[in-house]
């Protein structure tokens, strides 16, 4: 830190400083004003100036200062020296002190933090760049967050200083009004029927009605901005147009059906989208099917001499597309149709925000919600373009088994479809870039299933980076780069599974202007509107997390804020999201895990219970894997939670349901579970934390208490 950093802070500690050693604060306070409310306004009828001078100095100090007393000064402005002269002395002193309190803040602290944290600021900066007067106008104007607050964090960003000051003057302009006025009504106060005076009355009911006044005024104004461009129809169709029919968009018009409004679902191309068509319903099936082999080769496990299952790979395949025929109706046109939801079966493309061309014919929606879902990743990586490879779109067409199959990616999708086929008979190997596979989770949560997937045969290649594919007749190389030299792995067949990435593509969200964020998702604000009010987006299009279920909460924050804003409209609540990866051993996550809460800078203490400990997994021969919880040190409350082992994605609910609704380990302790259950892994899991945390002194007592008994 240079030396002229070192001295503005000192300057600023020992001012600070000052305030609270002489408990100037006593000066700022409603009581002091009030009692030498006839003093000011005698110094002030004597020398207007100076007063007013001295006033705007002192104003300044505390401001740039970010001490406390400023809305008091207000209300003192408007009592001493009236309306308008109070309002002007206010709104230059206070935008003066903010800029100073700014540009302190941007000396101090801007470089090293935007430096540290480039990343995370990255997505602010572009805001500010992009529509920087008008973010914080919006924020001086509804006071939700201490103006002081504002000034030290808009210091760190790249927004201009002139900028910074007209803005601020401008938007703490309606604020300061109202309370110098609010001041000056009360200064009028000679007697008890004061109180019920129209002027200081309506003076009140400004104060609390300013900041929902001044939202709801941006709210508007953003909305004819966006939408000034497009003529509204008269008449609308609909009043809600779903485009997706997957999880988010038969959610989304379920729920709007269920409500009464007109609704159409656009889907060009299967409904139940890839939940039901190429992802959640057929893994799910084929991973039962190949468990079914995996419990025939642990048969002595289960006190079976031997067994041994014989089995047709094609039929496999075709008992999963019967799973999907099984499950289908569930999300058929006709259950859709009779649930009064219009379905059209079509491409959409949206023309303006409340037109929508589909099948060669123009429709009105008064509300569009975008749940058009992602589709697998694929790289550019040389050669691929010159085989066939699969993805977890296309991989439940084949009938003939891969003998050597080659899955690109680590993560969930990977390790799932890798133990699958591992158990049906292929040889799989994983090639993961990063350190380890399942990159998301906990060491000890990825040494458990890798150490697994080793036993039953899987080769892992982690920190391999794969930049390219040779072929030569049948056989096909992988090319890849591990700690600089050249490796080459040979596959009959390659599945990339390296993630999904948004469908917003033929949509005619690029004329529109819909703006993308990161990973080229569609980016929404906590309503889950896009730059367009009446243009919605949730599910995988939309992130933050690509789960089904997840695509369905969204779903109900989307649909109900379309339809019943401005009246009403709900922020989407990510607070608790649980996921689970279908390995076998299951990992199932909600809130927190350990790498995570060391990133973030959160405090935790670790509790862990063994499964292998637990009566109903000896019983089941699944006696593996563990319970891990996150707690906030000294108490039971939850951060996060970690279930690695049979059925995880089960056991992992009464956590959620705790962290939902806010009750901890003490609850689940004292609460009855069946015997014998795998749930009885939670109430054990608490039980550990209580033992951690029994009251050792109290216990002493009480042990005494016991012998005393015992003698008397």
């Amino acid at each position: 830190m240079t030396r002229s950093k070192l001295v503005i802070i000192a300057i600023v500690a020992v001012l600070a400083a000052l305030f609270f050693l002489f408990d100037l604060g006593q000066y700022l306070t409603l009581e002091y004003l009030k009692s030498e409310s006839d003093n000011f306004q005698q110094m002030y009828q004597d020398n207007k100036m100076s007063t007013l001078l001295l006033f705007m100095l002192v104003y300044i100090v505390v401001t740039a200062l970010s001490l406390p007393g400023a809305a008091i000064m207000t209300l003192a402005s408007g009592a001493v020296f009236g309306v308008f002269a109070g309002l002007v002395a206010v709104s230059f002193a206070s935008t003066i002190g903010a800029t100073l309190a700014f540009l302190v803040s941007r000396f101090i602290l801007r470089d090293s933090i935007q430096n540290k944290f480039s990343d995370k600021l990255r997505a602010i900066n572009k805001g500010i760049e992009k529509e920087g007067a008008f973010y914080l106008f919006t924020l001086r104007l509804i006071p939700a967050f201490p103006f002081f607050v504002i000034n030290l964090v808009m210091g760190i960003t790249r927004i201009k200083v002139f900028q910074f000051y007209w803005v601020s003057q401008l938007g703490m302009l309606p604020g300061t009004l109202v309370y110098v006025n609010a001041g000056s009504q009360l200064a009028a106060i000679d007697s008890l029927a004061g109180i019920l005076s129209p002027g200081l009355i309506l003076s009140f009911v400004l104060l609390g009605l300013f900041p929902l006044i001044a939202k709801k005024t941006i709210r508007f104004y953003k909305s004819r901005q966006a939408l000034r461009a497009y003529d509204q129809p008269e008449k609308f169709d609909y009043n809600l147009v779903a485009i997706g029919g997957g999880s988010a968009g038969l959610v989304t018009s379920y729920i709007a059906a269920a409500v009464k409004s007109k609704v159409a679902l656009i889907e060009k191309h299967k409904m139940g989208g890839d939940c039901l068509n190429t992802g959640c319903v057929p893994s799910k099936a084929l991973i039962r099917s190949a468990k079914i082999i995996s419990y025939s080769k642990r048969a002595k496990d289960f006190g079976f001499k031997q067994s041994s299952v014989e089995f047709d790979f094609a039929d496999v395949m075709e008992r999963v597309q019967k799973i999907i025929k099984k499950i289908e109706p569930h999300d058929s046109v006709e259950r859709y149709t009779s649930l009064g939801v219009e379905v059209i079966e079509g491409e959409a493309k949206i023309l303006t925000p409340y037109s929508i061309e589909v099948n060669g014919k123009i429709i009105t929606t008064k509300n569009i919600v975008i749940a058009t879902g992602a589709s697998p990743y694929v790289p550019e990586l040389a050669g691929l373009d010159k085989i066939s490879y699969l993805t977890s779109d296309n991989v439940w067409d084949i009938r003939q088994q891969p003998k050597r199959l080659l899955i690109l990616g680590g993560g969930p999708i990977g390790c799932e479809l890798a133990q699958a086929f591992a158990r049906l008979g292929s040889e799989v190997c994983i090639v993961q870039r990063g350190k380890d596979i399942l990159p998301r989770e906990d060491s000890d949560v990825v040494r458990v299933v890798r150490q697994r997937f080793e036993a039953e045969g899987i080769k892992i290649f982690t920190g391999h980076d794969a930049f390219g594919i040779e072929q030569d007749g049948d056989k096909k190389q992988l090319l890849c780069r591990n700690n600089d030299q050249d490796v080459r792995i040979e596959f009959d067949q390659i599945l990339i599974a390296l993630g999904r990435k948004a469908n917003v593509t033929g949509l005619g969200l690029e004329a529109l202007n819909v703006e993308l964020g990161g990973s080229s998702v569609i980016e929404t604000n906590e309503f889950l509107q896009t730059n367009y009010p009446n243009i919605f987006a949730c599910g995988d299009v939309a992130g933050p997390y690509q789960f089904t279920h997840v695509a369905a909460h969204q779903a109900w924050y989307a649909s109900v804020n379309a339809l019943f804003s401005p009246f009403k409209r709900f922020k989407v609540d990510y607070r608790v999201i649980p996921w689970a990866t279908y390995t076998d051993p299951e990992v199932a996550r909600v809130g927190l895990n350990e790498m995570e809460a060391k990133e973030k800078g959160i405090a935790y203490e670790v509790t862990k219970y063994e499964i292998d400990d637990l009566d109903r997994a000896i019983a089941d021969s699944e006696d593996h894997g563990f319970v891990k919880i996150l707690t906030v040190p000294g108490k039971d409350r939850i951060l996060g939670v970690t279930i690695v082992g049979s059925h995880a994605s089960d056991l992992i609910v009464e956590y959620v349901a705790a962290m939902k609704h806010g009750f901890g380990l003490n609850k689940i302790l004292g609460t009855i579970h069946i015997y014998p259950t795998m749930a009885e892994a939670n109430k054990f899991a608490a039980g550990v934390w209580k033992r951690n945390h029994q009251p050792e002194k109290l216990l002493q007592w009480v042990e005494k208490f016991h012998q005393w008994r015992r003698n008397s």
